[in-house]
């Protein structure tokens, strides 16, 4: 696409690993997580990569485009503003959802705290094409939007990885981040080709790649980013090599960082990839050459069929007419989409019934992993909580994961986890309830009156020792 920035090779800049990446060689850019970075205090290593010329690019998590509702207006305003503070070139956010329920179903919104595969429907699409394009609106910069790993299928889908991009980019004009490690999960979980989906796929709309590490275990994929890097991945990063040159590819680590040197040997076998991939690579038709051209073969087909019709409706007397009959489908289609993705996500945070249609086993390794994350997530955001519990902190989070779904970000989570044990007279251990009592009472000015009142007067007995 023109304009997309030329970025070189990247790793992802995390706190625990900002000297190694400021000591590497040969790192053109980097990517921060854009929800851990506040624009008027960034980390001074930040700064200073940026004193070198060194891009940023900050990659948003917690928007949820996948998602029913419209993208919340504060969220898109502070992405906008890291994107500001950086002087990025660009943002990238993903094809997911991370919570659902609220207006939309009646029923209260429940946080995944992770994301989570959108359906790849007809419905699913028009509500995605419009986020985007709400998305697009608000930030200053161009948007670039992720593939995500997946451990769950849906059923009944209407199209391929490769088709579904395709036709997101011919109707958005929104710029992809192709993470390979995300294709090879979904090959080993759901039995994707992922040579099929760089066929389908438009890949002159790649603004930069993600190369990731990830784990097995009982035939199902876990996307880690805490393992190194797969051959199979590498093979998937040369097969797009062969496709196109991606303007960046980046490395992306988020735990059980390595040594400095074993980073710098990935960042080495990733150019290594690139570069003898280059060598037998085989032009793609020029954009413009054929029918589908910048948007790939399936969204020439899909134009065939009817489904990329909208654009073609935008045109001459009746586009104003298609534009509210567009805008009536995708009220509708919001609806549905709401109801589904409710559905599954409180079968997996919140113990309802399985969806008609899923895989139990699957959604039981999925539901197990979300209470996983949301164990080691809080141990970090509130590393007091696992101090004070010892060993016992993670049984007894899992166990309250169990039935307890996260209603808003980890930090409330570890407060909600923390209120759960004191209400229950835990831990048993009285010189450990006390210090999680003090800990909870220190915190609890932002909980609603009502409840912090009750609490806080269990807090007080746990802290005068009944």
């Amino acid at each position: 696409m023109n304009g997309t920035p030329q970025l070189g090779i990247g790793i992802g800049w995390r706190p625990e690993i900002a000297d190694t990446v400021e000591a590497l060689s040969g790192v053109d850019w980097v990517e921060a997580v854009a929800e851990n970075l506040c624009p008027g205090h960034l980390p001074d290593s930040l700064v200073r990569l940026r004193e070198r010329g060194v891009t940023v690019v900050p990659h948003g998590v917690s928007l949820g485009l996948g998602g029913a509702d419209r993208p919340d207006a504060r969220r898109l305003a502070d992405l906008a503003e890291r994107a500001e503070a950086l002087g990025s070139p660009l943002v990238t956010e993903h094809i997911a959802f991370v919570r659902a329920g609220g207006a939309l179903t009646a029923s209260p919104v429940l946080e995944a705290g992770h994301l989570l595969p959108v359906p790849r429907t007809r419905d699913a699409l028009r509500v995605l094409c419009e986020n985007i394009r709400i998305a697009q609106d608000a930030l200053p910069v161009p948007l670039a939007v992720e593939n995500i790993a997946a451990l769950i299928r849906w059923p009944d889908e209407e199209m391929s990885e490769g088709q579904f991009l395709a036709e997101l980019v011919e109707r958005t004009g929104v710029r992809l981040l192709i993470d390979v490690a995300n294709l090879h999960t979904n090959q080993v979980n759901g039995g994707e080709d992922p040579a099929k989906a760089l066929d389908e796929l438009p890949v002159e709309a790649i603004a930069y790649v993600h190369v990731a590490g990830g784990t097995e275990r009982d035939g199902v994929w876990h996307d880690t980013h805490a393992h190194p890097v797969t051959a199979p991945v590498l093979d998937i990063l040369a097969e797009l090599r062969a496709r196109v040159a991606p303007p960046g590819v980046l490395l992306e680590r988020d735990d059980d960082f390595p040594p400095a040197a074993e980073l710098a040997g990935e960042l080495t076998t990733i150019r290594e990839t690139i570069t003898a991939a280059a060598a037998v690579a085989s032009p793609r038709p020029a954009a413009g050459a054929g029918p589908a051209a910048g948007a790939g073969p399936a969204a020439g087909a899909a134009s065939a069929t009817g489904a990329g019709s909208v654009t073609e409706a935008r045109t001459g007397a009746g586009a104003g007419a298609a534009e509210e009959r567009e805008a009536g489908d995708t009220g509708a289609a919001r609806g549905r989409l709401a109801l589904s993705e409710a559905a599954l996500l409180s079968s997996l945070v919140a113990g309802t019934p399985v969806p008609e249609g899923f895989d139990p086993r699957r959604l039981r390794v999925q539901s197990r992993a979300l209470a996983a994350k949301r164990a080691g997530v809080v141990a970090k955001v509130a590393p007091e909580l696992p101090d004070i519990l010892g060993t016992g902190f993670r049984p007894a989070f899992l166990a309250y994961a169990a039935h307890t779904p996260m209603r808003a970000g980890y930090r409330r989570d570890a407060l909600d986890f923390a209120e759960s044990l004191l209400t229950e007279g835990r831990p048993e251990d009285s010189a450990a309830r006390r210090r999680l009592a003090l800990w909870w009472r220190e915190r609890a000015a932002a909980r609603p009156p009502r409840r912090a009142t009750r609490l806080l007067r269990v807090a007080r007995a746990a802290l005068v020792g009944r």
